[in-house]
């Protein structure tokens, strides 16, 4: 115990003797069912954290699980409107009851008791982080197998409560790639090893463009540093997000669980270095005006094409005058 311990652990993150994790632990809802708490924390703000934690809930549902998201960014709430939730949650004196995406994903954020979300919300810290605890213990959430927590950026009240009061089985740190990403992820990991979180791994935003026309990889913000930053904190790295004008547009039109399906060019895809262009398999055969053209062999591909009139093919799978 420090000597100016003030016995008030919940606005303290020290790891000491004299605190009880287990009698920190908030209790949910007695009709509430949740088995999984995964959080979604980055050492600062603009890296997507909304963004990641809406495709981790909608890709989790697609796999069979009930998700949930608990938007815990309380005074910047933005998964309202990544789903194109309108509607009020409603409630009683004793519950509330989260509002249901197209899909059916859980979801608890101020901006769904506010009149008008436009409204700012000017709270103090200690207000903030009770309202999170209230998303855990007023909220009736129904048979959710994960729930997300989308927290704000840094180390402040709402990660600590987050992490105090909910039984967090591990979090989900998100960065982008610049030269910060070492002192951003750096914070991250020391405040879960402070407060006994597992960590899951590392998730990249933003790491890179692909050129629509030969799909090489631009990166914008420079050489990613991810890798390097994974192995000094032995953590896996899990993904790298692309730039892309698809999801974007998805989560501005309230609309991210359709997903990002990139328009066929209608051309068959190019080749790869020493790779003809007939040996190459289509990734978007469903949209495409040839889709049986596109095998791995491509031994029709020829006949379609001269069906349309675009020629024969060569030996090198070019097409050639006819």
């Amino acid at each position: 115990m420090s000597e100016n311990c003030s016995h008030d652990c919940g606005s303290c993150s020290a790891d000491c003797s004299s605190r009880s994790p287990q009698n920190m632990i908030e209790q949910p809802n007695k009709e509430s069912r949740i088995d999984k708490v995964i959080g979604v924390v980055s050492g600062k703000g603009g890296v997507g954290k909304s963004m990641i934690s809406s495709m981790l809930a909608v890709n989790l549902q697609r796999k069979g699980h009930h998700t949930a998201i608990m938007d815990a960014d309380v005074t910047g709430p933005s998964i309202p409107k990544a789903f194109g939730i309108t509607e009020h949650a409603i409630g009683t004196d004793t519950v509330i009851y989260p509002v249901e995406s197209k899909t059916g994903i859980q979801t608890m954020s101020v901006n769904l008791l506010l009149e008008d979300s436009n409204d700012p919300v000017i709270w103090r810290g200690p207000v903030i982080a009770g309202t999170v605890k209230q998303f855990w213990t007023d909220v009736l959430w129904k048979d959710v197998d994960y729930m997300i927590v989308d927290m704000p950026p840094g180390t402040g009240d709402v990660p600590l409560t987050v992490f105090q009061s909910l039984p967090v089985d591990g979090i989900v740190i998100v960065t982008s790639p610049q030269e910060l990403v070492s002192m951003i992820v750096g914070k991250a990991v020391r405040m879960a090893q402070m407060m006994n979180i597992p960590i899951l791994g590392i998730i990249e935003n933003m790491s890179y463009v692909e050129c629509p026309d030969c799909g090489k990889q631009i990166h914008i913000f420079g050489e990613s540093h991810v890798d390097e930053v994974a192995k000094q904190y032995n953590l896996p790295v899990l993904g790298r997000i692309p730039m892309t004008a698809e999801i974007a547009a998805a989560s501005d039109a309230g609309n991210v669980e359709a997903g990002s399906r990139r328009p066929c060019r209608d051309r068959l895809a190019r080749p790869r270095r020493g790779l003809p262009l007939r040996a190459r398999r289509c990734r978007r055969r469903r949209s495409c005006r040839f889709p049986a053209a596109h095998t791995s062999r491509a031994k029709c591909c020829g006949r379609r094409a001269r069906r349309a009139g675009r020629g024969k093919w060569s030996k090198f799978g070019t097409p050639c005058a006819a």
